[in-house]
């Protein structure tokens, strides 16, 4: 069910990007398509009942191993958060240009001007 929703959440921001004819706007669905890939990777890390990723000496190692919870998909999402940033600021940076150049955020009156 929890997957299904970020599926839902991904479809919405890509939904945003298609249809929109606004850059805010195409920027804000590319935003909510990213957190919606995010939650998929920490929800694919997530383990019920699931102990911190650090090795205990009084644990056997089996039960440690089976309870611990996978830190790569949290790794990934710190470096997708990062990128994503990075990422969004260089679209509203090339958003902002346009406008100063064009007048306007509509890309379809943009494409118009094109000479």
């Amino acid at each position: 069910m929890v997957y299904t929703l970020c599926l839902l959440l991904f479809m919405i921001g890509l939904y945003g990007v298609l249809t929109q004819k606004n850059l805010i706007k195409i920027i804000i669905g590319l935003g909510i398509m990213e957190y919606a890939v995010n939650m998929l990777l920490i929800m694919v890390g997530y383990r019920h009942d699931g102990i911190v990723p650090i090795l205990d000496r009084a644990m056997p190692l089996d039960e440690f191993l089976a309870r611990a919870v996978d830190p790569l998909p949290q790794a990934m999402v710190l470096t997708a958060i990062v990128i994503n940033v990075a990422v969004l600021a260089l679209s509203i940076a090339i958003a902002m240009r346009l406008y100063q150049k064009y007048g306007t955020y509509d890309i379809t009156e943009i494409r118009q001007l094109r000479g």
